[in-house]
């Protein structure tokens, strides 16, 4: 016998890895941003200058939804990569870099402190990069899906820089609570 299980019970593995793993992931971010009171409806982040290239404000919750599902199935092809070298290694890699990606919506929107965020992101892209390396080793694929969410966290970190250089004292405005807002 020279497979422990057969193709179809690694499969088997990773549809129920991934049953776990998606919705946790994509759920944690929602979760974060949620909390935070991210995005366009929030009062201080509002009277923000926004940079050039900043993208419309509902492309953020597409495009972080579907890298969180990327995130998941990756995860779940190396949870589910039973007697892999550095499985276990790779799993730390992507817990830490997550919960430093979980935590730059609070600080960034809810404690307003754009440049600690910045920091945060910073921090991210090496280790990301670091996951990515170790999850290819283990599974190309599972390596690969994590490259857009690599590329995307690279153009968030160029707009939070941006919104540092736009904004310098953005640290102290405070939210009044009051907000208006006008649609059309």
């Amino acid at each position: 016998m020279r497979y422990l299980a057969s193709p179809a019970q690694l499969r088997a593995s990773l549809l129920r890895w991934s049953l776990f793993t998606v919705p946790l992931v994509l759920g944690l971010g929602m979760l974060s941003g949620i909390a935070a009171g991210s995005g366009p409806a929030n009062a201080w982040f509002a009277v923000l200058n926004k940079p050039v290239l900043y993208p419309p404000p509902a492309t953020f919750g597409i495009v972080w939804s579907v890298l969180y599902v990327l995130m998941g199935v990756a995860l779940a092809m190396i949870i589910s990569a039973w007697g892999a070298r550095g499985r276990t290694v790779a799993i730390i890699f992507f817990a830490v870099q997550l919960l430093l990606n979980l935590s730059w919506s609070p600080v960034f929107f809810g404690l307003h402190q754009t440049t600690l965020a910045l920091w945060i992101i910073l921090a991210m892209i090496p280790l990301v990069l670091a996951t990515l390396f170790i999850f290819f080793r283990i599974r190309p694929i599972a390596g690969l899906l994590l490259a857009p969410y690599l590329a995307w966290i690279c153009f968030a970190a160029f707009l939070n820089w941006q919104f540092v250089v736009l904004n310098p004292d953005s640290e102290q405005i405070k939210n009044s609570g009051a907000a208006v807002r006008v649609e059309l």
